[in-house]
């Protein structure tokens, strides 16, 4: 019988695989039920078939303070269109219908999950097929959902800045698993870029912390971009070049436009094609 791969084994499967190849994996995010649930499912669910290694779904908050424009946009879509923490989990839930490989993880803020019930929520996740979580607000030191996770087998991803001194370092990575997001630039999503050389030595440092996979994020947009940094990187993180790609097959009500998936899904084909070129 086949062991059923969940949690942190299939992000390890994962990153395993990716160094296999020789090549960075790519990371999407999308937000969930942006700008409709339909529109939003067709998009993750074709994900992996477009590049996809991981996936990062974003869970709509009112007031996602770390998200630069597109994707407080990409939010407030979703919500007026009747998004819930239920519904992004049963997105989840149908991608595992056709999906048991690529990792799924969701993103987002602690006060939709509080309100939800943090050991209610960690257990219906954890059912659904996702394997971790990135909760931009909730520092090491908040501890309410690290029981919870681990006690899953799933995965909490924490975020390391430029800002993140030797000192800091520690306490950050300590609890970490999967992966480790590294946020190359102080800001917003989508607003600015870091440059390759500030990159590079950035994870030369981070490593001296932890053997986890480094995935890189913030303003990555191209696929000359994406590649550079996977010279460096485990894994490379695009969001806003996505949410934004959408938005721009939108109709001026806010509804999808015939182009809205599969332009989404080219521009994650051209990108994966600058890491495995």
């Amino acid at each position: 019988m086949t062991e059923k791969i969940i949690g942190s084994k299939r992000i390890a499967k994962r990153f395993a695989n990716l160094k296999a190849e020789g090549r960075a994996g790519l990371v999407t995010f999308i937000t969930a039920g942006d700008p409709n649930l339909e529109t939003s499912s067709a998009i993750l669910n074709q994900l992996p078939e477009a590049g996809a290694d991981i996936i990062e779904l974003g869970m709509p908050f009112s007031d996602p303070m770390a998200d630069g424009p597109a994707i407080q946009a990409s939010s407030q879509r979703a919500l007026d269109n009747g998004a819930s923490m239920i519904k992004t989990l049963d997105m989840v839930r149908e991608f595992r219908h056709s999906d048991s490989d690529t990792p799924i993880i969701l993103m987002g803020y602690f006060n939709p999950i509080y309100i939800y019930g943090v050991e209610r929520f960690v257990a219906d996740a954890a059912a659904a097929g996702v394997d971790g979580f990135i909760i931009v607000d909730l520092p090491p030191e908040e501890a309410e959902m690290r029981a919870p996770v681990e006690q899953a087998g799933l995965s909490f991803i924490y975020l390391t800045a430029p800002t993140t001194d030797d000192q800091r370092l520690p306490t950050v990575v300590e609890h970490a698993s999967g992966f480790v997001y590294y946020v190359s630039v102080t800001g917003i999503t989508g607003t600015k870029s870091a440059s390759t050389q500030d990159i590079e030595n950035a994870l030369e440092r981070l490593r001296r912390h932890t053997d986890l996979p480094i995935a890189v994020g913030f303003g990555i947009k191209t696929p000359e971009q994406a590649a550079a940094i996977g010279q460096h990187a485990e894994a490379v993180v695009v969001g806003s070049a996505f949410v934004n790609k959408l938005a721009e097959n939108l109709n001026p009500d806010g509804s999808a436009q015939d182009s809205c998936v599969e332009a989404v899904l080219e521009l994650v084909r051209d990108i994966s094609g600058g890491l495995t070129a």
